[in-house]
């Protein structure tokens, strides 16, 4: 019997030590899932937070498009304000020489005063960086000139321009109107 107490004592602890392992790892998997939950519900809060983040940051991005968008429309619309500005006291001249056609009777005084009007109208010009491309006698260059027609000339004017029927114009350095010219050949 004393072999028997000796067993069920052993027994015993061997139960007691399975049941102490079993509860261990069922508080292990409770802690577990714990630390999962927590760990699930802090990225649950970081993607949240991303999610505004990037709704924000969108809204901001469409607001800024749109204001951008709006700028720039008005910045065409607007973009010859100052040459208009400049060109309307040439226009006022225009409509004081017209006045004076009514009345004055000698032709030089008109002749001057539409001298004076010209040279105006092309310092404006020049001020806004309008400038006037130089073409008789130069080289034909199809990158300044428009060829309207050809005559015939001498070997000296065989590719040379001859004659110029409209000038071409720069803005800033750059071609805004090519001189129609007559080239020799």
């Amino acid at each position: 019997m004393a072999e028997n107490k000796e067993e069920a004592t052993v027994n015993n602890e061997q139960v007691v030590e399975e049941t102490t392992v079993e509860a261990e790892e069922i508080v292990e998997e409770q802690e577990s899932v714990e630390e999962n939950e927590s760990v699930s519900a802090s990225l649950e809060a970081q993607l949240a937070e991303a999610k505004d983040k990037y709704l924000r940051l969108y809204a901001d991005f469409e607001n800024f498009r749109r204001r951008t968008s709006k700028e720039k429309i008005e910045m065409i619309q607007n973009a010859s304000e100052g040459l208009i500005k400049e060109l309307i006291p040439i226009v006022d001249d225009f409509e004081r020489a017209n006045k004076s056609f009514e009345t004055v009777t000698e032709v030089e005084p008109m002749k001057e005063g539409i001298a004076l009007i010209f040279n105006k109208f092309q310092k404006t010009l020049a001020s806004k960086g309008v400038k006037a491309i130089e073409s008789k006698g130069k080289d034909f260059d199809v990158e300044l000139h428009e060829c309207i027609t050809q005559f015939a000339a001498g070997d000296e004017n065989k590719g040379k321009v001859i004659d110029e029927v409209e000038k071409g114009y720069y803005l800033n350095d750059k071609v805004i109107r090519y001189a129609k010219v007559v080239v020799g050949s």
